[in-house]
């Protein structure tokens, strides 16, 4: 009978069969997730990528060998291998659900999903310890498209009023990557929207403390312009002490 499968890729590989681990070697692993993340590739790239110090003969024997083994290693999926061959052309069994899939769902990559779903678990990372280029340029790609809509959420709720979740995403950002600007930026017009002069004022100079501290640099002009002008607009600025404040 035939059972259903989970690749997953993020915070560490693993191959689910129903409600069986299948335990693959590093070779099968990396095969398995590099053909998952190109969702096809050519044998010929395949065997290049995994194995670049062989010559394209060896390689390719080497490919087939570790595709035979891949087929006994215990993980049937509609009574067909976990990859499936098309002529030349290698990808994953329609029937295999892939965590990155799901990922990009929620993060927009696919136009579907809700990406306030990805609060509560936070960025993932895609086969931690794992250095292979091609694994650290997709780790990039995702870490990015996380950052990107986790601001875009912040930004609809901040128009929307909803400050709250406005926050939430933001700080998620922050998490992600504590260093980039655009997510300091969002915080500090949250705190301008609501009012919240003084935390505003903080928060400009916790990031710039924190710049100085890890790169030897400032906040964009930008960002302090920001600032001043929303300053210059409060409430008894008039008094001087709100610009004083942030000097």
């Amino acid at each position: 009978m035939a059972v259903s499968a989970r690749l997953r890729l993020l915070d560490g590989f693993a191959l689910d069969c129903g409600a069986k681990a299948v335990h693959l070697t590093r070779t099968l692993q990396r095969l398995l997730a590099f053909v998952a993340l190109r969702r096809e590739a050519h044998r010929a790239l395949v065997a290049g990528t995994l194995w670049p110090e062989s010559d394209e003969a060896k390689a390719l024997g080497r490919l087939r060998t570790a595709l035979w083994r891949l087929q006994q290693s215990g993980a049937p999926v509609l009574a067909a291998p976990v990859l499936t061959a098309a002529g030349e052309t290698l990808r994953l069994h329609a029937s295999v659900r892939l965590d990155v899939d799901e990922l990009l769902a929620g993060i927009g990559g696919s136009g579907t999903g809700d990406p306030r779903v990805l609060l509560a678990g936070g960025p993932r990372e895609l086969l931690p310890g794992w250095y292979d280029d091609w694994v650290l340029l997709e780790r990039e790609r995702l870490r990015q498209l996380y950052l990107h809509t986790m601001e875009k959420l912040a930004v609809r709720d901040l128009r929307a009023g909803d400050y709250g979740g406005a926050l939430e995403a933001v700080h998620a950002a922050l998490r992600a990557e504590p260093l980039r600007e655009s997510p300091h930026r969002l915080l500090l017009e949250i705190h301008l929207a609501e009012g919240n002069y003084s935390e505003a004022i903080h928060t400009y100079h916790s990031y710039r403390l924190l710049l100085q501290r890890e790169l030897g640099v400032n906040p964009s002009p930008g960002m302090r312009r920001l600032l001043d002008a929303a300053v210059e607009a409060a409430p008894g600025a008039d008094d001087g002490i709100a610009r004083a404040r942030f000097r």
